[in-house]
Parts: C-alpha cells; sequence; structure tokens
C-alpha cells in the first residue's frame, strides 16, 4: 500500500509540471469504468465491482399472515361486533398479523426469485422489495421443504436484472465469498469471507444435508440470499447459522447452486414439486466398529442396509452389505452426501455408483427414475367429530414416503396436511406422523381412517410413528 501511495505522489508531481492545459484535461476527462477483478491482487484493492455486478438482483422478501382467531359466540351479537369492529361469528376472527422476513436473488429476467423456504412457510402474502426501493407483490410457484428452498414469481411483468447461477462443485476450501442480503431489516448488506468447508452434512437443517460452510457474516434476515463468487456469479443459497446468540459468529451455512439449480428447473416447467432419482434402497452411516468389519481404511460410505423390491438399486444389482463411495466419481461420505449426490442428477439418465464390496471396488450402473406412485394417494380431508379433523391423509407408497422423508414406514397412512385452525392442529397432529391404529383397528388406507373417525367416541386410542418413534396416547372425544 506504501508503494502505491508512492506511484500517486510522482504522478501527481509530474502532472503538476505539465502545461495547464495538458493538467486541465487530464482532471476533467471521463474516469474508466473499473472491471472485474483479474487477480488476486486486483481483488485486495475492492469488491466493489463484483458488488456492483451483483446487488441489482438481490431482493428483499417480506411474508405475512393473518391469524384466525377461534370462533367466539358473543361476536355474533351485532352490538359487539359494533363497538369491536369484528366480522360475523362462526368461521373464527382476524387476529394478529404473522410477519417473515429474508432475503431473495432473482434468477430468471421474467421475475423468479429464489429464496429459503421457511422464510415463506405457512404465509398468504409476499411482496418483494427490489434494490431500487420498488415493492412487488410476488406469488408462491415452488415450496421444497426437504432443500429449505422456494421460488417467486414477481407478479408486474418485466426485464429484471439477474445474477447467474456458477458451479458449486468447483468451489474449494479457502475460495472468497461474498453473502447479500437484509440481515436483522437494516437494509441491504455485503459481508465478505471465505469457504471455510465443503460437503457440510449432518447439520440437521434439511433432508438433504450437503451445505457449504463460510465465515462471512450471516444474520437473521439473510436467508435466502445469495452466496456470491468472485465472477459475481451466485453458489449457495445462504440458509442457517450456527449460533448460541443468535447473531453471526462465522460459521454460517448455503444451499449449493447445483442444488438450486434443479428447484428452478422445476419451478419453469410448471411442476408444484421437485421430482429426483430414486435410490429404492435404506442407507446407513459407517461407524468405526462396522467399517473395521468390512475392512475398509477409514468409515467413509454409505452402507446399503436394505433394498425396497423392484427398486432402481435391486435392479442395479446392489446387494446388502455393500457401501457406495462415489456418484460419477464424485465422493459420497454418508448417505447425506449420496442423497446429495443423486438429487442434483437429472431424471431419465443413468448414474455410475462406485461400490465396495468383499474388498474390491466395482462399477454399478444405476437408472435414474422418480420413486413410483402405487399405490395411489387417494387423499382424504377428514371431518366429523374426531382428533383428525382438519388432517387430510395420503396413502403410503415410495413417492410419499420419499416427499415427506419418512424412513421405514409400510403400515398405516401419511398425514400431508394440516388445517392450522383445525382441531388435529390444537391436538398437535404433525405433517407426516403416520397413522397406524385407531381404537384398536388397524388402518391400511385412508378410507380405512375415514370410515374410523366418522362416529363420536367417548375416548380416541391412536398409535402413531413420528421421525421414527411409535406413539401410542389417548384423547377424550
Amino acid at each position: 500500500m506504501i508503494f502505491l501511495r508512492r506511484q500517486f505522489i510522482a504522478a501527481l508531481a509530474m502532472l503538476t509540471l505539465a502545461a495547464p492545459a495538458a493538467l486541465a484535461e487530464a482532471l476533467l476527462a471521463p474516469q474508466q469504468e473499473r472491471a472485474l477483478p483479474q487477480s488476486r491482487a486486483d481483488v485486495i484493492l475492492s469488491f466493489a465491482p463484483i458488488v456492483k455486478k451483483a446487488t441489482p438482483a438481490v431482493v428483499n422478501v417480506f411474508a405475512t399472515r393473518v391469524e384466525q382467531r377461534p370462533a367466539n359466540p358473543f361476536f355474533d351479537d351485532p352490538i359487539f361486533r359494533r363497538f369491536f369492529g369484528e366480522g360475523g361469528g362462526g368461521g373464527g376472527q382476524r387476529g394478529p398479523t404473522a410477519q417473515s422476513l429474508g432475503s431473495g436473488v432473482i434468477v430468471d429476467a421474467s421475475g423468479l426469485v429464489v429464496t429459503n423456504n421457511h422464510v415463506i412457510e405457512g404465509m398468504t402474502d409476499v411482496k418483494v422489495s427490489l434494490s431500487d426501493k420498488r415493492e412487488i407483490p410476488a406469488k408462491i410457484l415452488l415450496r421444497d421443504p426437504r432443500t429449505d428452498l422456494a421460488v417467486l414469481k414477481l407478479t408486474e411483468a418485466a426485464n429484471y436484472p439477474t445474477m447467474e447461477l456458477g458451479d458449486s462443485d468447483a468451489l474449494e476450501v479457502g475460495d472468497l465469498a461474498l453473502a447479500i442480503g437484509n440481515p436483522f431489516g437494516v437494509g441491504q448488506t455485503v459481508t465478505q469471507g471465505i469457504v471455510s468447508a465443503l460437503a457440510r452434512t449432518q447439520v440437521g437443517i434439511s433432508d438433504y444435508g450437503f451445505f457449504i460452510q463460510t465465515d462471512a457474516s450471516i444474520n437473521p434476515g439473510n436467508s435466502g440470499g445469495p452466496l456470491v463468487d468472485m465472477a459475481g456469479r451466485v453458489v449457495g443459497i445462504n440458509s442457517a447459522i450456527f449460533s448460541k446468540s443468535g447473531g453471526s459468529v462465522g460459521i454460517g451455512f448455503a444451499i449449493p447452486v447445483n442444488m438450486v439449480k434443479i428447484v428452478v428447473a422445476a419451478a419453469k416447467g410448471g411442476g408444484k414439486q421437485v421430482k429426483r432419482p430414486w435410490l429404492g434402497a435404506t442407507l446407513q452411516n459407517l461407524s468405526k466398529e462396522i467399517s473395521d468389519s468390512l475392512g475398509l481404511q477409514r468409515p467413509a460410505g454409505a452402507l446399503v442396509a436394505d433394498l425396497y423390491p423392484k427398486g432402481p438399486a435391486l435392479d442395479a444389482g446392489l446387494k446388502r452389505g455393500d457401501v457406495i463411495v462415489t456418484v460419477d466419481g464424485q465422493s459420497a461420505d454418508d448417505p447425506e452426501a449420496l442423497g446429495y449426490r443423486l438429487a442434483t442428477k437429472p431424471l431419465g439418465g443413468q448414474a455410475t455408483l462406485g461400490v465396495l464390496r468383499a474388498g474390491k471396488t466395482i462399477a454399478v450402473p444405476l437408472k435414474l427414475s422418480a420413486a413410483p406412485e402405487v399405490p395411489a394417494r387417494d387423499a382424504v380431508k377428514l371431518k366429523g367429530p374426531s382428533p383428525f379433523a382438519g388432517a387430510t391423509v395420503v396413502n403410503i407408497s415410495p413417492a410419499v414416503l420419499e416427499e415427506f422423508s419418512v424412513q421405514g414406514a409400510v403400515n398405516g397412512v401419511v398425514v400431508a396436511e394440516i388445517d392450522p385452525q383445525s382441531v388435529a392442529a390444537q391436538l398437535n397432529l404433525q405433517k407426516a406422523d403416520v397413522i397406524l391404529v385407531v381404537n384398536d383397528e388397524k388402518i391400511a388406507t385412508t378410507r380405512d381412517l375415514e370410515r374410523a373417525t366418522i362416529n363420536r367416541h367417548y375416548y380416541w386410542k391412536i398409535t402413531l410413528a413420528r421421525e421414527g418413534q411409535v406413539i401410542t396416547t389417548v384423547v377424550g372425544g
């Protein structure tokens, strides 16, 4: 830096000795716009050119939902309504407004915005604020809870600024990165750091736990904003932080952009959900003991614990006890990494699995097909005098198990949706619960549960599975 200052002083001295006309011409000459940095030395000077390129496509996302108060007979009194300004009774009343704040990035000039699903989860009204302060309503095109991603569409037609999607597989630990978003609602903010780690799994944020870790400051409100490389491209969507205080401590996690591409492609294709390749196998982490028993040098890979009948894994020739270590040459150190590698592959093609079997590595070709929806869902929204009133249930199939991340269930029906104002919600029934038995009657289909809940009972004995645990409880009728 001292050397640069000396150069500047010397140049200024020479310019002062020049003719007045030359001096005036030099001072009045228009400044050239700075180019993107071409070397590490350029980067040390300033990130401003990257920021100028990237920030027009970064947006703030505001989501709201009006809560409904339970119905109250007082609201049927016209005098009460006159004084308190409430609507008619019987159907619930407008209550306080729930709000959510996050960030997003425009990835298509037509107005497609990527953000986190948790930013807009449960919300009904979404607005997007652009970098030029315009506020535009947006509709939700696609939610993908499994990756914690969502795609919005701006409702006003225009040619919006966009940010190019990069390649997260090309990242290396130590690469410089910028995080852009709206932390704590203070306004658009840029922070700088490095890629601290790659392929972070078992973080517990989403089903496809395979995150970019960065020390660029990420705080509440940054969720959904882009992690940007030194070419001004999106390489990740900032999703979560590790913090005991709620503020940044230098450990932030971003969803790799290669997963984002799959979700955006599904939204562009008009899909309401993302369909991904299905392995058709139950996988297990390798402990040191299992690794030693198999004669492996280190506990890395995904152990095949079980195979689904007529699934792609069985058709490909995989066997129980096989250890999958790579997908198309890319490492898969645990089941989460393997799930990510497969999830970023397009349907209809083929992937080559590197498999350890009996001390040898073999190549296994796997057809990339979606999980079948057999039997059909036959969705039923339950009514009547039961604890399940307001819940929508579906039949179990490989596709349903994949969509709701249900492990190991072969019997029962899955709770697909719950009306937030319903009896089922008040009794804490949860999405992805598997209803197994009601009043000692085994539930095999949605119609079984519908029949079992038609009549009122003095009590309800319910057995369900939640996150791998079987729970039996009794509820008053």
